[in-house]
């Protein structure tokens, strides 16, 4: 199964994952392109694959990407490749709402996800508190938030990060639910049913 997990800028969504990836089984990270410098303690190949501007449009021309964005001046993508095995475990995406409309349309089975913060207050002194943008910078993430919002009704759950321990227990509810949907298990429960047939 492939989850997309999206929400504006500084909503929590990457350390929600993170703990996800630690608390539940079988779960893979898609590790996104893109074109913007590496930040502090962020690794390459974990959490980003960190690529100039024309090697990325190299890989829209030649049709690697299942989606990709323009944000706030630089290019993020997911590669085909990074979704290869969805069929023996899951994979989950930390995407923003333009590559969650893509996903949705190309993936019509995928899970999306979306995080919202408890405010808008709330979310200003998040992204203010990460230190890593100027104020112009905050602005314009703020106005994208706007607009990020209101494309609530595109995803199948919402998660409020009001709470991260109470929104992490979510998220990977949300995870361990979709696993026991029929259509998900009817292949695995095949040999169970099988040997109550005929049974007195």
């Amino acid at each position: 199964m492939i989850y997309i997990v999206s929400g504006p800028s500084g909503c929590g969504k990457s350390t929600l994952i993170r703990r996800v990836l630690g608390e539940v089984e079988d779960v893979r990270f898609s590790v996104s392109h893109t074109t913007r410098e590496k930040r502090g303690t962020e690794v390459e190949g974990k959490d980003y694959h960190f690529v100039s501007r024309a090697f990325f449009r190299r890989m829209i021309q030649g049709n690697r990407l299942v989606e990709w964005a323009l944000v706030h001046g630089e290019y993020y993508g997911t590669s085909r490749k990074e979704l290869a095995g969805a069929q023996r475990h899951d994979i989950i995406l930390d995407i923003d709402v333009q590559g969650a409309r893509q996903i949705r349309r190309k993936l019509p089975s995928a899970v999306l996800i979306f995080v919202l913060p408890p405010s808008y207050r709330e979310l200003r002194k998040r992204i203010k508190a990460r230190g890593l943008d100027k104020a112009e910078a905050v602005r314009a993430r703020m106005i994208t938030a706007r607009k990020e919002v209101k494309a609530y009704s595109l995803f199948d759950y919402i998660v409020v990060n009001d709470d991260l321990d109470s929104a992490a227990v979510e998220l990977g509810a949300i995870l361990r639910c979709r696993r026991a949907l029929r259509s998900v298990r009817e292949r695995a429960v095949r040999p169970i049913l099988k040997n109550f047939r005929g049974k007195g």
